[in-house]
């Protein structure tokens, strides 16, 4: 049966950041996920972790000046310093809470640009081999165009050219369900085919990215074929609630962690 990680960015707005942690353990979750923590202390995030008994199943390294829309540094060539300071910064994060995954985002960035690509290429390399350090897998997620127009890794082939060209064992493939679902479809058969080198997996509907329910894809035969491929890592809930977070939790109760 899949393990879910509640996503406090997304989820649980109607508290403050740090009361999400509690009140996300009280609705029978077991993990958490967000995109940053960096606006916190690095002692809060860790006792409102570890007071709400969570596990913490992945956070994003910093982004940029995300207010000013930037959405990653690692394929910005002339931001190299900037990005490995970044992942200074993400480690003391990550050893407060536990965390075994980062997310390195990639930034705006033409794919097809050598500099690009370059600058991804040298990025990927320093971070996986500082995380491996620390028993940390690098995890890279490709995402739709529509949400997130301009962006450099927007393709799951790509994503999978890099994890395998990498030759690091503790780069993975971020399988979000529902980007795959915007930019190529069948999120079974490109699940299957890709499985080898997930490290996490992430759920929302197709239509509007809200709760993973109806509106496709189909999870439960999805969480099924997770079963059934042997996945045994947390589910991230990555998903905008349509009305507030506990009225939107009917689609869990299947799954929802026993007192």
């Amino acid at each position: 049966m899949p393990r879910f990680a509640a996503n406090l960015s997304m989820m649980f707005n109607e508290w403050e950041f740090l009361d999400r942690f509690k009140a996300a353990g009280e609705a029978g979750f077991e993990a958490v996920e967000f995109l940053f923590p960096y606006e916190h202390p690095v002692e809060q995030v860790s006792l409102a972790l570890a007071g709400a008994e969570l596990e913490q199943a992945l956070f994003n390294l910093p982004p940029g000046d995300w207010a000013k829309g930037e959405r990653g540094m690692a394929a910005i060539p002339g931001r190299e310093a900037e990005f490995r300071a970044s992942v200074e910064t993400a480690l003391a994060y990550a050893h407060a809470t536990g965390v075994k995954r980062l997310h390195m985002m990639a930034g705006h960035a033409d794919p097809k640009d050598p500099a690009a690509q370059a600058a991804y290429r040298a990025s990927l390399a320093y971070a996986a081999d500082k995380l491996a350090e620390h028993g940390i897998d690098l995890l890279l997620e490709p995402i739709n165009g529509k949400d997130m127009p301009g962006y450099f890794l927007n393709d799951f082939d790509a994503a999978a050219a890099y994890v395998r060209e990498s030759g690091r064992p503790n780069v993975r493939l971020q399988f979000d369900m529902y980007h795959c679902e915007l930019i190529h479809g069948d999120v079974s058969g490109k699940l299957k085919a890709l499985y080898p080198l997930v490290g996490h997996v992430q759920i929302a509907s197709a239509n509007g990215r809200h709760e993973p329910d109806a509106l496709g894809p189909d999870y439960p035969r999805l969480f099924a074929e997770l079963d059934g491929l042997g996945y045994t890592g947390f589910v991230g809930c990555e998903y905008r609630p349509r009305a507030g977070t506990l009225e939107g939790l009917g689609w869990f109760s299947d799954w929802k962690k026993q007192a």
